[in-house]
């Protein structure tokens, strides 16, 4: 190692152990290889939302909708990079940023962190575990449908049994120690993207599927919203939400480990993502419903053989599982700051009892919501628009043209400034959307539904 790598090293580690807080010191623990990074930014990103691309097509058609699945891409690596240079620069500083809320605190000004940064990003991220909790359900229900039609069991049921595997898994101790689960992460998205692509291809060759039909129906109105929440579905399946906290678990020094990280990442995306949106889509057009997998059952018969259909949605729950447990460390990190004593050892009884019965009961609420609330798709949907919106476009290129300070001249600043501005429109735009069909849907919510 040379001299500038060492000054680097000994600048990111400055920090005292004891200075850190337990949720930093436990939860966030800096050990991590930029391999293992990549497996957390995959499994934070690369997850089974992305098998509504199809459905988001239905309101853009093919030309806006691949336009918009490539600017998605380009902006949020781009904006991804931003932010894990930022970071790296303040870690060669000497002052190595480990939470989201400690950045824009420090950037931006502490009431930023408190009161913005911080609130919106533990609601995305809870946001986030309450739909994978529900999504989970859903596909232990529709297992559950095919092989006995007549059954009786509700969702709410299925949302409690995936539930207890939620339950098992939030109880690792740190986000470094899942990235063993989050590599099996890795090969299971490649698994259910894979067969849903295949699955659509199938039914699109067939004479099984249904007519194709490009359309973008509705009125005016309808379409103009439902571009937009269209755009809103496309940004929150791009949307990570904790990109300092995964960079948070790289060793010292962490320069250049993020990008390479990243690039691991969206390999990974492209391969997935653009694969499962045009071959959804193709095959079912504007019937693409919410979730790809569910156009494979149309009218109650079967476009694919049973155990194709079983083997994919076991895939995506088991991935659903890891998504989860990624989105639940800021909520750990918070519990844990909050109950745990960074003075006495990680897994002593003093910190060990207050660390199970935390996690316990954040999961048995995420659990609940989900069982009560099984329209939260909608709801989201908005979650997305004022969260992922904001902490993914636009906060990483403020974060960058405040550290770097560009000049005004320059392509990179107004770069900036261009994205800035236009994703905080669209998060504002998408957000009216989406508190529009939470009206217009409202009339068939009901607690504990069974749908």
């Amino acid at each position: 190692m040379g001299a500038g790598q060492q000054e680097s090293s000994i600048g990111e580690v400055s920090q005292d152990h004891k200075e850190l807080d337990a949720g930093a010191l436990f939860v966030l623990k800096s050990k991590g290889s930029w391999l293992h990074c990549g497996y957390h930014l995959t499994t934070s990103i690369v997850a089974p939302a992305l098998l509504s691309l199809p459905y988001a097509f239905t309101f853009l058609g093919w030309p806006v909708g691949l336009v918009c699945l490539v600017i998605g891409a380009l902006v949020t690596f781009y904006s991804y990079n931003l932010i894990s240079l930022v970071l790296e620069h303040n870690a060669q500083k000497g002052h190595r940023h480990l939470r989201f809320r400690d950045m824009a605190h420090d950037i931006l000004g502490p009431r930023w962190g408190r009161y913005y940064v911080g609130p919106v990003q533990f609601m995305v991220c809870y946001g986030a575990v309450v739909g994978c909790t529900l999504l989970g359900g859903q596909c232990l229900k529709a297992i559950y449908l095919l092989t006995m039609p007549e059954g009786t069991m509700k969702l709410y049921e299925f949302v409690m049994f995936f539930g207890c595997l939620m339950l098992l898994l939030a109880q690792v101790p740190s986000f470094h120690s899942l990235r063993h689960i989050n590599l099996v992460s890795l090969v299971l998205c490649l698994c259910y993207s894979a067969s849903a692509t295949a699955g659509s291809i199938y039914v699109g060759y067939s004479s099984k599927g249904p007519k194709k039909d490009y359309s973008v129906s509705g009125d005016t109105e309808d379409r103009i919203f439902g571009m937009f929440n269209a755009i809103a579905i496309i940004a929150t399946t791009y949307g990570n939400g904790i990109i300092p906290e995964i960079q948070a678990t790289l060793a010292p020094p962490v320069k250049g480990k993020m990008f390479k990280g990243l690039s691991v990442c969206y390999t990974m995306v492209s391969i997935t993502f653009f694969s499962v949106a045009i071959s959804g889509y193709w095959a079912f057009g504007n019937q693409s419903d919410g979730m790809i997998l569910s156009n494979f059952v149309m009218d109650g018969r079967r476009l694919m053989p049973e155990w194709f259909i079983l083997m994919t949605n076991l895939f995506t729950i088991l991935q659903l599982s890891a998504v989860g447990v990624v989105y639940c460390q800021p909520t750990n990190e918070v519990l844990e700051r909050a109950f745990s004593d960074p003075q006495s050892g990680e897994f002593s009884l003093r910190n060990v009892i207050p660390r199970v019965i935390s996690r316990s009961i954040s999961v048995i609420v995420a659990i609940t919501i989900a069982a009560m609330l099984p329209f939260f798709g909608d709801i989201n949907s908005l979650i997305g628009a004022f969260g992922f919106m904001p902490l993914d476009f636009v906060l990483p290129v403020v974060f960058f043209n405040l550290t770097f300070k560009p000049s005004k001249r320059s392509a990179i600043f107004w770069l900036n400034m261009t994205i800035a501005v236009v994703f905080s429109a669209l998060g504002v735009v998408a957000a009216v959307a989406a508190v529009r069909q939470i009206v217009l849907d409202a009339k068939t919510y009901r607690l504990f539904a069974n749908v």
